[in-house]
């Protein structure tokens, strides 16, 4: 599929997908004649999976890591699960924080 195809698929942009070409993290599969990119399926989960790092606050080069650490089939991934479930911890204690803000602000409502 073309880039385009791909960040529709994705809701990404394409300067980001651009960007992430740019600095590794999704090289296309191949290119066409003319040169444009090229993606297929996996690359497509790939870019999901790029994606879901984002909320949880994976800075680019973590990203990376963890990536190279996946396309190793002899890496651990213990370590990575382990950081991944903390992350999503301090998401979940935030998204509590906010209901209560809500709950807090709704007893104001007029």
């Amino acid at each position: 599929m073309h880039i385009g195809e791909l960040a529709e698929k994705t809701g990404m942009s394409l300067r980001t997908i651009r960007h992430y070409d740019e600095i590794g993290l999704l090289t296309p599969s191949g290119r066409t004649e003319g040169g444009f990119r090229l993606y297929t399926d996996d690359d497509h989960q790939r870019l999901l999976l790029i994606r879901r790092m984002k909320p949880l606050g994976y800075s680019l080069e973590r990203m990376g890591e963890l990536l190279a650490a996946i396309d190793a089939p002899e890496v651990d991934l213990a370590s990575f699960i382990e950081e991944a479930e903390s992350r999503r911890a301090v998401m979940a204690t935030h998204l509590e924080m906010a209901d209560e803000f809500l709950t807090l602000l709704r007893r104001h409502e007029r």
